[in-house]
Parts: structure tokens; sequence; C-alpha cells
């Protein structure tokens, strides 16, 4: 780690934006810039645009330079995902060039490469770091105009003129108004609406929003309604074809702040800003901010002084990783009420993962076996897609799921009103994995819980996902009130269709049930039901999660689950969260936790996980998945990690090895 001196950049792509970065530089204590990566070194031009700089051919020769410490990503925004993610296995610290990715889901993954690395990773933001950004939080903070209650802000220029190709105008590129300028005013009525928070920080609780999307596919002007936990309103605009104000209005109870052209202080090259406050009587006082030194100098300053120091992120105001992720999830739901998706993130386009590389398993991570009727090796986790509703958010983590070793995929007919069934289909499409992917695909659910529906919406989740046939089939529900004999019909004719190709079987089944649909299938030749979906984990569900969940803990159920040779694919498999910090004896702001996972015996389980976890090096919920997976094979965890890194997180428990006293004495206190 470099610890005194300068910090040797370089820059990756020599755009307009990287000039601006490479003027800053110069005039930082940290500048100036020692190599520009170029695709196309040869450039008329290149030379004279960044003087005394090395001109590198290509992006990979630059991250292979070890005279090169830190990396400004300065390309289009679709590469800032790939290229910073590259940078950070290369070992070198990135400041990126906003946006940090197209979504909050990219630039979770890139923070995730970097956490693994150990690099600093920030999201150039240049104006958080200029003394004027410093000046506004310190009159706000000191109540100058009271307490806030709206804030109103615009970045707006009309790029003359309309060129289709241009990357302002490019669909391919991510282009448009949002992801260009309109994340600063996000960023900033952000920052203004958690001024008095602990964190400086507050994220809205409601995004509305309109827009006008060009004949190119982006929007070209729009504007969004942003409501915050405090009362607060923040009404942002942002174009590319047509010139606002761009004047910042942030009004109190006593009065309200002005600022013309906030996001580029007193100009790039400096000079003098001037903060307006305008009392409730019309009085007028103005505060001067000078500054002469370039506007991005500051950005260099600060990500060199947190490398210099250790750290991984930006310090406040600058943009921190949770600020980034908070700022991009409030852009994402700009983009979808107006309907803006860029090409580069559909499932036709997006046929590699974000590293830009084609898609195959890369680690055995994730173990892999064997279940009766299943012809095919199966991962001894599954994983669930509730928590994603973008193609491009689910790639990342199924691609990394299956690099691992990872090759069960869980839908149903019903989640999402038949997203998943979707997302699930887009990724095999796109990936073209179908014969090494297992698809377990679930229907009828009450209240549509009858023999005849099952091949009905069978029908549909294949036609969602454009394919054949599932491997793996549940009912999601049972119906005691019909013979148990006419489901088993229903599912063994798509067996024999060759819609289903492997075993079947339901969720939340009483072992009563099972037992009269197995001795059904063997008296009449059917196939035999093998699987089921019911909770397992360290915790016993006190209550159901839903009405008529079933649990399958405790001795009596695993001696079953082996005499009959049936596998049991269990949901919430770790306690919904009952392991982590959420859960506690007193913590009640979480009621439904409380009131399916909370009793003595299982806060006692998880004392002991906490326990073990600290011997091992390791987190609770780890262990509770740990103990999941050390069931001897007759149970497989069904996860549903909302990121990457919590995907990352759960896989970690691959690599813990419980014995039975282990087991033993996470259940009972004994061994």
């Amino acid at each position: 780690m470099t610890t005194t001196g300068k910090i040797r950049w370089g820059i990756l792509g020599p755009g307009t934006i990287a000039k601006d970065f490479f003027a800053g530089a110069a005039q930082s204590d940290n500048g100036p810039v020692e190599a520009i990566g170029t695709r196309n070194p040869g450039k008329p031009g290149l030379v004279e645009s960044f003087p005394g700089t090395r001109i590198v051919d290509g992006y990979d020769a630059l991250l292979a330079d070890p005279d090169i410490e830190a990396v400004y990503i300065a390309i289009p925004h679709p590469g800032h995902a790939e290229w910073t993610i590259k940078a950070a296995e290369a070992g070198k610290h990135v400041l990126c060039e906003k946006p940090m990715g197209l979504s909050a889901a990219e630039a979770e993954a890139m923070q995730e490469a970097a956490r693994k690395a150990g690099t600093f990773l920030g999201e150039a933001y240049m104006y958080r770091l200029h003394p004027l950004t410093a000046k506004l939080i310190e009159l706000l903070k000191a109540k100058t105009i009271g307490d806030i209650r709206m804030i109103k802000s615009s970045f707006g220029f009309a790029k003359l003129p309309f060129e289709p190709e241009h990357r302002l105008f490019s669909n391919a590129l991510a282009g448009g108004g949002i992801l260009d300028v309109g994340g600063y005013p996000v960023s900033m009525a952000r920052l203004i609406a958690g001024i008095d928070e602990a964190s400086g920080l507050l994220d809205p609780d409601n995004v509305t929003a309109v827009g006008h999307l060009g004949e190119t596919g982006v929007d070209e002007w729009t504007s969004a309604l942003l409501h915050f936990p405090n009362g607060i309103i923040a009404e942002i605009s942002c174009s590319i074809s047509l010139a606002q104000d761009n004047v910042l209005r942030i009004i109190g109870t006593k009065g309200r702040i002005e600022l013309d052209q906030f996001w580029f202080a007193g100009g790039k090259q400096g000079g003098k800003s001037t903060i307006h406050i305008i009392g409730l009587d019309g009085s007028r006082s103005e505060i001067e901010v000078e500054e002469p030194r370039h506007l991005y100098s500051f950005e260099v300053d600060a990500a060199s002084d947190a490398i210099r120091a250790g750290r991984i992120e930006f310090s406040y105001p600058g943009m921190s990783r949770a600020d980034t992720l908070g700022n991009l999830r409030v852009m994402d739901k700009w983009r979808a009420a107006i309907g803006l998706e860029y090409e580069s993130e559909k499932y036709t386009t997006r046929t590699r993962t974000l590293r830009g590389e084609a898609l195959t398993r890369k680690t055995d991570k994730v173990a892999r076996g064997n279940i009766p009727g299943l012809p095919k090796e199966m991962s001894l986790a599954a994983l669930g897609l509730i928590e994603f509703t973008t193609f491009s958010g689910a790639a990342i983590v199924l691609d990394a799921f299956f690099e691992a070793g990872g090759n069960l995929v869980d839908t149903a007919f019903g989640y999402g009103n038949g997203l998943h069934d979707r997302l699930v289909g887009e990724w095999i499409s796109s990936r073209g994995v179908r014969e090494e992917t297992i698809v377990i695909g679930k229907g009828a659910h009450t209240p549509l819980c009858y023999p005849d529906v099952i091949a009905k919406q069978l029908t549909v989740s294949l036609d969602r996902m454009k394919g054949e046939y599932v491997d793996i089939y549940f009912m999601h529900r049972d119906n005691p009130d019909i013979p148990v004999g006419e489901f088993v019909d229903a599912m063994d004719a798509e067996v024999k269709a060759g819609r289903i190709r492997g075993p079947f079987g339901g969720s939340n089944w009483t072992r009563e049930r099972f037992d009269e649909a197995i001795a059904y299938a063997e008296r009449t030749g059917k196939t035999r039901p093998s699987v089921l979906s019911n909770n397992f984990s360290l915790a016993d569900m006190v209550d159901p999660v839903w009405a008529g969940c079933i649990a399958s803990t405790g001795r009596e159920w695993m001696d079953w689950l082996a005499e009959k040779k049936v596998t049991n694919f269990a949901w919430s498999s770790q306690a919904r969260g009952f392991f982590t910090e959420r859960a506690g004896r007193g913590k009640m702001d979480d009621a439904e936790l409380a009131r399916s996972w909370y009793s003595e015996s299982n806060f006692a389980r998880r004392d002991r996980a906490i326990a073990l976890g600290k011997r091992i090096g390791k987190d609770p919920i780890q262990v509770a998945l740990a103990y999941v997976l050390a069931q001897q094979g007759r149970v497989v965890p069904l996860i549903g990690p909302r990121s990457l890194a919590e995907l990352n997180h759960s896989l970690e428990a691959f690599d813990i090895r419980l014995s039975p006293d282990d087991v033993r004495w996470l259940e009972r206190g004994d061994k």
C-alpha cells in the first residue's frame, strides 16, 4: 500500500472528460497523470491533448503497467463495469466517472470486485469535493434557512445539432439525460435531505417521474419527484435537448438558498461562486466562495489522499460506496418510471458476463451431487431470483453462481406475475447453457390448486421461459380435498410428455399426504414423487411465514426423508435473516421475523451459531447455511440473495465443514 508521495495515475480512455481530469490532476497535489490507455494510440491530437504523458496501446496494457497505481475510468458508460472490475483484479485503485454503472446492480458488482481486491473505488461526482459544497453543508447545518422542506434542482442543456450517433443520443452507449447529468440533482437532493442524518445522506421513500424518450430511445428531457422519509420533497429535472436554468433552490422554514450552475462551481478553470440567501421578508445576502484551482483537482486529491491512507472509499461528502448505490437506486427507479432500458442491458445483446467473458464454470466452490430421478449432476444449493426485476441485474448473480459451480435455478408460475420465469429463460437463452442448467418449476398454488391447472400453468411457464421442459417440478401447495392420485396422474402425464424431465413432488406437503402419493404411484405404476419443498433451517419456524406453510425440521422428518429417499429443497433455509443483526432478543422492528422465528430455543441456536462462527472466522448466517448443507444430502437449500455481495457471502458456507458433533451441538447444545 502506498502511504507517502504522489499517486501514479493513469487514464483509461482519452475522451473529453479525460481531458478535464487531466487538467485537474495537473493542478492537484498529486498530478500530473503519467499514462493514457487508448485503443487508438495513433489518433491525431492525442499527444497535444495530454502533453508529457505516455500513450499506452490498449486498456489491458495500462492495467498491466506496474508503474500505474490508480486509474481514472473515462470511457462511455457501458464499459464502466467491465473495466473497473478488471482494474480492481489487476490491483489498481479506481476513480470511475459517473455513473459508476448503468444500474445499482452493476455498481454493486464493481464494489464487490474492489472489496475482494482491497482497493479504493470511488465515483467521480467532482462537485462533491469542491469547497463550495463544504460551505453549503455548513450553512444548512447551521439552519441558515431553518428546516429544509423542498429542493428544486435541474441540470439540462441542448446538444445541437441532433446527431443520432453521438453518445448522448445513442441508446447503445446508454445515452440520455438521467445517466449523463441526472445523477447530479439526485445526489445533491439526497445530500441536502440527509443534512441532519448521522450519515449525512438520506434516500427517498418514493420516486415518481415522467419523461420524453426521443427517436433514438433515450431520455431527452425528464423530471422526477422525490419524497423523503423526513417529509422533504425534491423536484429534479435533466435534459440533453433542452437548456434549463440549472439553478439549485433549497427552500426552508426561514428562507431559501439559490445557487446558479452549482455543478460547475466557479467554472472548470476555477473562479468565484455566489450563494444567494433570501429571507422570508425578501431580504437578500450573498456569500462568495472563490477557488482558483481547477474544478476536477479536488477529486484527484481526495481520491489520492484516501488511497494513501489505506481507505477504500471517499470520505464525506465525497461519494461513499453506500452513497453511490443509493444514488443509482433512485436513478433505476427514475428510468423504470419512464420506461428507459438500454440495448446493452437486454438479454439479446448482453450475452457475456459483466467482465466481458463467455460464461463458463470457473470453480467447484458450490458442491454438486446426484439425486434419484435426475440424470444430471446438480449443485447442492439452488438460486432464486425473488429480489430481481431486470435481466441485467439478475444475470450478474446468475453468472456468478454458475461460475462458482452452481447450476440449480428456482422459479415458479406465480413469482413476480411471471417475471422470474422470463428472467430465467432469458438468462439461459443469452448464455446458451440449457443443457448445463437444472430448472426448478412450480405451479398449482392456492387457490388454483387443482390437477388440471398443472398442465395449463406449466404451458404458460415454459412459454415465458421459451423452453420445452423443466428438470424438477413442484406443486406449489397441496389441496387435501382432491384425491392425491389425481395430482400424481397429472404430474406423471407431464413426465411422459417430456415437459418434466426429472423428479416431481410437492411444496408444503405433510408426510402423510406424501406417503399417500408414493403409495398410489407404486400401486399404479406411475412416476414416484421423490422431491419435497418444505421449510428447513437451523431455526425452527415458530409460526408459518405464509398460511399453509410446513417446516420439515426434527429427527422424525430427517429419518423419513432418508427412508423414503426424498430430497427436501428447503425454502427460507437461512430463516429469513434470523441469523443476522436484524434479529435479537428485544429487537422487534421486523414484526414478521419476530412472529415466525422468535423463541428461546431458536435464540439459543443463534447464540451457538455466533459462537461457532467466531471460532472459525465466519458469520452466524454462514454457519446456519452450512448446517443445512450438512444434512447428508437430504436437504438442498434454496437461497435468494439480493446482490452479488450477498451471494458471495452465502457461498462461503461451502467452505465450512461441520462434523456430526458440530451439527448436534448447534441443534441441542451438546455433543
